[in-house]
């Protein structure tokens, strides 16, 4: 082999696999093997490079083989030359065969890295053994190429019955008096593409051509048909794409959406898509988190609330509350954060009061850039919230070493939000204090000054009183391995939620979610998360399948009226 450069030439018979024929290494040959490397190559290469025992003149390296640091700094991908070839070289910052790549570094975190040295080098393996042990994924998690299959998880043997009798295609409306009204719900940060090409470094470890969005919506709507949920929580929706190909493909599919775009540059918003054989729609409400005159409300997110009314079986005032929202992602700026959430809540809170002055049931989904058990976490499970000496970079916990330690700000809003601490409209609790009337004349204490004192205490607690629960628990119960929503070069962790108000008879409901009123929503199931080593088995998001650096996330439940 002549042909080739001298240290090339110098391999030796390590270097050399036998394959039946010259196909690994031809153009347009196909690949019917996949191979691992044992790691035999000279120092100065950080990969072993594969060589064909019949070296045909149908393959040359490219023209830039030569000195070893032009070819790393080329990132050069055998694959890009061989498209049959089923392999991917092993990412030059590697070191060592057992440490992690840099790119898979989380760097940032709020939940305890459970990972053993055997899960770091599984992690590290991945990008050595050929196809990612595509022929073991194929046996153990499905058909498909590539892909992992999740599983729906049940809370009760009523509700996987009346799945399977859903999919035979039995109508709820034609079941009876006695029939009830079941619903799915999915949360699905679909990854703008604006944002995807703005935060390019965070999917180093993606083909090129899997990031285009000719690519990634085909998948995604795949996923969505899938998955066929009844009310779609979309965030990262992107307006132009929204208006070409994203509205008139889920109209397609039987539903009516409703856009929310954020009021900044970036273009793109929250939508709300639902089956209008299941629902019809009672409102819809947009939430803009920018205040041109407060100063603390400079960023563009937002979210969107619609009040649905179910079709089948239930009381003409019946209704669903549906939120869904896009919170700031800066890890810094947790009064932001909080402050967003006050302002939906609030929302929601003047949405889905009904006649009698009880909440319908509420279903919160989105991306509230925060890790389980943070105090925004917390506070939006448990309904209040002492934020007084929180430092500001800790309230979102993605940080496990926060760089934001200014203290949150005591109230952390103006008054002229017109918010109060409990989450409401202050018109609204005006009307409510003026209804109470002589009680509250009857309750306030004589001295002025101890009114001052009293205020002051309760100015650092923030409540609600929407009374939620978490469709995911977060941990694996068997291991108590974190959950993941999100998986990419920077992070893994859990960021997207879906909360529901709990009927009183919801055992599937966490401590503390029992509902104030009799009505509310009954959890019936789930469709599982996955590890982060689950993902990085299939190089992590987006991959070849999964076009989002998120999951989607998908509860059913079933509506208890009172």
């Amino acid at each position: 082999h002549s042909m080739l450069p001298r240290h090339v030439q110098r391999l030796g018979r390590d270097w050399i696999t036998h394959w039946n024929g010259s196909q690994m290494l031809a153009l347009n040959s196909p690949v019917s093997s996949c191979v691992r490397w044992a790691g035999h190559y000279p120092p100065w290469a950080s990969f072993p490079l594969p060589i064909s025992a019949d070296f045909s003149a149908n393959w040359r390296f490219p023209p830039f083989f030569g000195p070893w640091r032009q070819f790393q700094s080329s990132n050069w991908h055998l694959d890009n030359y061989t498209q049959s070839c089923c392999f991917h070289l092993p990412n030059p910052s590697m070191k060592s065969e057992g440490e992690e790549p840099l790119t898979k570094k989380r760097r940032l975190s709020g939940q305890d890295d459970t990972s053993t040295p055997e899960q770091e080098t599984n992690l590290s393996n991945q990008n050595e053994v050929c196809c990612l042990s595509v022929a073991q994924n194929e046996d153990k998690q499905g058909s498909k190429k590539g892909t992992i299959k999740r599983h729906w998880e049940y809370f009760c043997q009523q509700s996987k019955t009346m799945k399977i009798t859903k999919n035979k295609g039995s109508d709820q409306s034609s079941t009876g008096s006695e029939a009830t009204f079941d619903f799915t719900v999915m949360s699905y940060n679909i990854l703008s593409q604006n944002l995807l090409e703005d935060n390019s470094h965070l999917y180093k470890h993606c083909r090129q051509r899997l990031l285009f969005w000719t690519y990634r919506f085909p998948n995604i709507l795949q996923e969505i048909k899938e998955l066929d949920a009844d009310v779609l929580c979309l965030q990262e929706v992107q307006e132009d794409h929204y208006r070409t190909d994203i509205k008139s493909s889920l109209e397609s599919l039987g539903y009516h959406c409703e856009y929310k775009m954020r009021t900044g540059r970036k273009p793109d918003g929250c939508a709300i898509c639902f089956k209008t054989s299941k629902f019809s729609l009672i409102s819809s409400n947009p939430v803009e988190f920018f205040r041109r005159d407060i100063p603390l409300l400079d960023r563009d997110n937002v979210g969107l609330v619609l009040l649905l009314r179910p079709r089948f079986h239930c009381k003409a005032s019946a209704a669903i509350c549906i939120a869904n929202t896009h919170l700031l992602y800066n890890p810094r700026r947790g009064d932001i954060k909080l402050t967003q959430l006050a302002m939906l809540l609030a929302e929601i809170a003047s949405v889905a009061p009904q006649k009698d002055g009880s909440f319908c049931p509420i279903i919160i989904c989105g991306d509230f850039n925060s890790v389980p058990g943070s105090p925004l976490y917390r506070f939006i499970k448990e309904g209040k919230l002492n934020y007084e000496g929180l430092a500001i970079g800790k309230v979102s916990g993605q940080e496990q070493f926060p760089r934001g330690q200014r203290i949150l700000s005591i109230p952390i809003w103006p008054k002229k939000l017109g918010i109060s601490q409990n989450c409401v409209y202050e018109i609204k609790q005006q009307q409510k204090e003026e209804n109470a009337g002589e009680k509250m004349e009857a309750a306030k204490p004589d001295n002025p000054q101890e009114i001052v004192i009293a205020s002051e205490k309760l100015s650092s607690k923030l409540r609600h009183h929407l009374k939620l629960s978490s469709v995911y628990s977060h941990y694996f119960p068997e291991t108590g391995i974190p959950e993941v929503t999100t998986c990419h070069s920077r992070s893994a962790v859990t960021v997207d939620y879906i909360f529901y108000s709990a009927a009183n008879d919801d055992t599937a409901a966490q401590t503390g979610a029992e509902d104030s009123f009799c009505g509310g929503l009954k959890l019936l199931g789930r469709l599982a998360l996955l590890t982060e080593k689950d993902l990085w088995t299939v190089n992590g998001l987006p991959n070849e399948n999964n076009s989002s650096d998120h999951l989607p996330l998908l509860a059913e439940f079933r509506l208890i009226e009172r």
